[in-house]
């Protein structure tokens, strides 16, 4: 009997540390897909104005693709609908509008409140008219807090699943640290240049890093880094004929600084093609100064998927990125490095 009741509360302790993860004891496993967003709304609100202005925030292109693709797959639910089963999603939206209880529009969130991992975005005001004002001020920080929600996610998946390889041949190399998914694993290296990627005949994703001496701020503009990217992938991404090479697309190139642990980065988003050939597809890149060894490193990601649609894709490697390591940086802590843009 005693035998008995040991392994009965074996297998409850199982269970429970199975539930457990980061959430909670009891805290179930989110569902739904990457970028899915489930909207809480009555019905009438959703179609008005100002649940208009919330889906077509949620409903933005994605830059730097080759084709539209919204931000995210868009749900939404009455609050009287909003289930169990529905509780269980990724990300959620709440929209709350009450005049007796909000004297301005503002911003709420919380983590794993129903699963893990999940957030929960509550946009509240005092009335509809307050609403839509502040959904279509705040577009880009909404669209923002959510990808880089997803993006931390692929980044704490990418701290216990990357291609251990790489990071040893990184850090010989460029003595810098990267972390990407395992089924990357097709490698070239060239002169301060490194290139892995899946080497598919579709959904192909790729990451590229390369080194060049720092020489001043113009270093950090669009027209020096076009110059740059163009004269490393001549020399290192051929084509199928010696007259063909990647390029860089300059019609949808956009250049921005970011921050990444409180770095400065220039963010480079557009397309990619090959020179006198019918290839390309979308790209990203930092670049970074080595502060130690005064130099500029740039990692790119590219993903080429002529058949499929691209943002997952894009992102997915994108997430890599910010997992970038320099010299000077070996002590940072790379899980949840995007920041939250609503506070």
């Amino acid at each position: 009997m005693k035998k008995l009741f040991y392994c009965q509360l074996i297998l409850v302790l199982l269970l429970l540390a199975g539930c457990k993860g980061k959430g909670g004891i009891f805290t179930p496993s989110a569902s739904g897909r990457a970028y899915e967003v489930l909207v809480v709304v009555d019905h009438d609100l959703w179609e008005r104005p100002a649940g208009r202005a919330l889906y077509n925030t949620l409903n933005k292109d994605v830059p730097g693709l080759p084709q539209s693709e919204s931000s995210f797959y868009i749900m939404y639910s009455s609050p009287s609908n909003f289930d169990s089963t529905l509780k269980l999603l990724r990300n959620i939206v709440i929209v709350d509008i009450q005049p007796e209880r909000y004297t301005h529009a503002k911003f709420s969130y919380s983590n794993n409140v129903y699963a893990y991992p999940q957030v929960i975005l509550n946009i509240q005001a005092p009335s509809e008219e307050e609403f839509e004002t502040f959904v279509n001020e705040n577009q880009q920080v909404i669209v923002d807090f959510l990808t880089r929600v997803e993006m931390n996610r692929q980044i704490a998946y990418l701290e216990k699943n990357h291609n251990r390889q790489v990071v040893e041949t990184v850090l010989s190399m460029f003595n810098c640290e990267v972390w990407v998914p395992g089924e990357l694993n097709s490698t070239k290296t060239g002169e301060n240049f490194f290139w892995i990627g899946t080497n598919k005949a579709t959904a192909d994703q790729n990451l590229i890093i390369y080194s060049y001496p720092y020489k001043d701020k113009d270093t950090f503009t669009q027209e020096y880094f076009v110059h740059k990217r163009d004269s490393v992938m001549k020399v290192n991404v051929p084509g199928a004929r010696p007259e063909m090479h990647m390029s860089t697309e300059l019609i949808g190139l956009t250049t921005r600084g970011i921050e990444v642990q409180n770095n400065y980065v220039m963010e480079n988003r557009g397309l990619w093609k090959v020179k006198g050939d019918f290839m390309g597809g979308p790209f990203v890149s930092h670049t970074r100064i080595d502060e130690i060894n005064q130099r500029v490193i740039t990692a790119e990601i590219f993903v080429y998927a002529p058949d499929m649609m691209k943002r997952n894709l894009t992102r997915q490697i994108e997430a890599s990125l910010y997992t970038l390591r320099l010299p000077q940086d070996k002590e940072v802590v790379i899980e949840g490095v995007l920041k939250d843009t609503i506070k």
